[in-house]
This record gives C-alpha cells, sequence and structure tokens, in this order.
C-alpha cells in the first residue's frame, strides 16, 4: 500500500497526425492545476518540432526524438520516468503530480502503455490513469479510414476529444460522433472549443484518483453503467443474451463495415467468481491472443472476499497488478464488469471462455469450434 500511494498518474495523449494535440496541450498547460506536472513529448525525425509548439518550457517539458514512442524510443521513454521519479526522490524536483505523454499521430497505443505497465520499476512508481485521443473533424472519417492506429487510437481511449469542428470542411459532428461511437460506444466525447476541454481535468480518468492514489472506480465505470442502463431500456433483448443471471452487451461496434475488426463490449457477472477461474481465463486469454486483446478494463467481484473487489487493467498481454479495492464504490452493485476491446477477436469466443471457467452451461455459437480446438484450452474444460 505505501509504494501504490506514492505512483504518479500518467496520462497519454495521442490523436493521427494533424489531429491538434499540440494545441489542445498548450491549453491544457496553462491550467494551473498543470504546474506540478511533467510532460513528455515525442519527436518523429531527426529534428525536434513538436516542443517549439509547446509555449510553456522548462525542466517540466521533456523532449524524446529520433523516433517513434511506441518503437525506437521505447526504451528512452522507460528511462526517461525512472529519471523523473529518480529526481523527486533526490529532491532535483518537487514532486509530481501527473505525468502527460504525447505521442506522435503514427504511434499504435498498445506499446505507449505497455511500457508503462510492463516495467517493473515504472509500475511500482507511476500508474497509466487512461488515455485521451484527439480526433480532428475536418480529416477524420477519411483517417479513420485509412490507418488502422487511428482507429487503435480511438477505440482504446477513455476520453474522446473532437478539433476543428468549427472549420470549413469539417464533417456533421453528429456523423462523426456516430463513427466514433461504432469504435468506443463508452468514452465521453467533448469538442476542443469547449471550455473544459483546456483544463487538466480532462487528463484525470479514473483509473487513479489523486485525492486517494487509488482507482476511482465510480469514475471510471460510470459510461459502463450509463451504457448498461441504455442497453436494458431500449434494446429489448434484441443484443443482448442472458443465462444463469450473466449478462452480456452487444454494443455498436459493427456498425461501419470499417471497423468490423475491432469490438468493444462488457461482461457483466452477478455471482462472486473463483479467484482461480479468473486467474485462468486472463491466463490463456492474454496468452493465447494477446496481440488481439487491445484493452480490458474490470471491477471484479472474488469469492475469497467478496466485500473487497479487484480492479484489473491490461493491455495485450500485459496486465496491471491486481488492486483489492477497501470496498465496492457502489454498495448497491456488486456486480463483476468487464470491459474489453478486442482486435480480429469475435466477442462470443471471449465470452464462451469466460463461460467455461464459471462452468456455466454449453451455449451453441458459431466460434464454439475455434475454442474447442484451441491448442492452449485446458483439457476438461466444460463447454
Amino acid at each position: 500500500m505505501s509504494k501504490m500511494l506514492e505512483k504518479v498518474p500518467v496520462t497519454i495523449l495521442t490523436g493521427f497526425l494533424g489531429a491538434g494535440k499540440s494545441t489542445l496541450l498548450n491549453r491544457i498547460l496553462k491550467d494551473p492545476d498543470m504546474r506540478d506536472a511533467a510532460v513528455i513529448i515525442n519527436e518523429f525525425g531527426d529534428v525536434g518540432i513538436d516542443h517549439l509548439l509547446v509555449e510553456s518550457s522548462g525542466d517540466s517539458i521533456i523532449e524524446l526524438s529520433d523516433g517513434c514512442l511506441c518503437c525506437t524510443v521505447r526504451g528512452e521513454l522507460v528511462d526517461t520516468l525512472a529519471m523523473l521519479m529518480d529526481n523527486m526522490q533526490t529532491g532535483r524536483i518537487r514532486p509530481l503530480k501527473r505525468v502527460v505523454i504525447e505521442t506522435t499521430g503514427l504511434a499504435d497505443p498498445a506499446p505507449v502503455m505497455q511500457a508503462i505497465m510492463g516495467n517493473p520499476i515504472i509500475a511500482t512508481n507511476f500508474d497509466l490513469d487512461g488515455m485521451v485521443t484527439v480526433v480532428d473533424a475536418v480529416n477524420g472519417l477519411q483517417t479513420l479510414d485509412n490507418h488502422e492506429e487511428a482507429r487503435k487510437q480511438v477505440a482504446v481511449a477513455d476520453r474522446l476529444i473532437v478539433s476543428k469542428s468549427e472549420m470549413d470542411g469539417a464533417v456533421p459532428l453528429a456523423e462523426l460522433e456516430a463513427r466514433l461511437r461504432s469504435l468506443n460506444p463508452r468514452a465521453p466525447i467533448l469538442d476542443a472549443g469547449a471550455t473544459e476541454a483546456g483544463r487538466a481535468s480532462i487528463l484525470v480518468n479514473g483509473l487513479y484518483d489523486p485525492a486517494s492514489k487509488i482507482a476511482d472506480v465510480g469514475r471510471w465505470l460510470h459510461d459502463e453503467m450509463a451504457l448498461d442502463a441504455h442497453d436494458h431500456g431500449h434494446h429489448h433483448g434484441h443484443h443482448d443474451h442472458e443465462h444463469d443471471d450473466h449478462h452480456h452487451n452487444q454494443n455498436a461496434h459493427d456498425v461501419n463495415r470499417h471497423d468490423g475488426s475491432i469490438r468493444s463490449f462488457s461482461i457483466v457477472e452477478s455471482q462472486p467468481i473463483d479467484p482461480m477461474a479468473l486467474e485462468m481465463f486472463i491466463d490463456l486469454l492474454r496468452s493465447a491472443h494477446g496481440e488481439q486483446l487491445l484493452r480490458m478494463k474490470a471491477i471484479v467481484a472474488l469469492s475469497d472476499k467478496p466485500d473487497r473487489p479487484v480492479v484489473l487493467h491490461g493491455v495485450q498481454n500485459i496486465f496491471h497488478a491486481p488492486v483489492r479495492l477497501p470496498a465496492w464504490p457502489d454498495p448497491s452493485d456488486r456486480r463483476t464488469r468487464m470491459v474489453i476491446i478486442t482486435k480480429d477477436l469475435q466477442e462470443s469466443f471471449v465470452k464462451d471462455l469466460f463461460d467455461a471457467f464459471l462452468g456455466k452451461p454449453r451455449v451453441d455459437t458459431p466460434d464454439r469450434a475455434a475454442l474447442e480446438n484451441n491448442p492452449l484450452a485446458i483439457p476438461g474444460m466444460r463447454l
């Protein structure tokens, strides 16, 4: 617990080339709440450009160069975070309240998140608080059509910021929002011109609560809860199926044909889960399909201590160490809730795998043969 209390939250600011990340960052840096924040700005190429667009400068602005954050400078990112922590611990800089990493527009977000979560030293001192993705209203739809990295940036975001909506050539906001919802039905969408978009508060996404230094699950799962309520009230079973009190949501992830490979869905389970069953499910999913698991966030009721839920957060095959909360954020709702984002991995496959570890009755689905033929499937697993 003492180590956890010392962690610094990290927010990743991403978006495709020209989306307006630096413009947004400049506005946020003017917020007094950013005074004790460090900003790491990634460069692509030999000559630094982006750092010249950041009006604040000094020890809190760190420039990375000679490559994309998710590839050649990935080790440098780890070194930079380690240097920040060493400077804080030795008193060379004042304690940081937050770190913001601005990626290049070409960055695949998964390796950037993994660099924070997967390095034991970094994970001991820093917490990935969330991902903010900027999408511009002029070129956003075309960019999403043509670039997989842009689709991933949107799919894994905790918050989406739409820029350039006031410019000539901008697509209708409703059209762009529909496309963003097809990739990410949960993240709040905010216009970059709104007053709140220029505040440091948009960097707080709930995986880390600065006041308590642990996950703010109420904020984190707010949009998932709202989506559940919407589904229950409007779908009338057309996109849901329930068995043994086990509920799954089918969201709008297949609305657009360009986005059919990326799916966002949730699993909700009312009964506490055996810790071993959960561990085996996570281990098999990330070992066999880690590259297809873009992100998982979950609050889980375990049968050993059902009054103290566990928070899980993973990106591909890298997972944060589970964190036990002292109590449920909402005592009236003690259900396990998982938010899962996948690429080229069927929703029904993941749900069948989860059901199998929970001993749920067999339900035939188009992907059952794939599950049964999985070379990593555990012999005797109830299918």
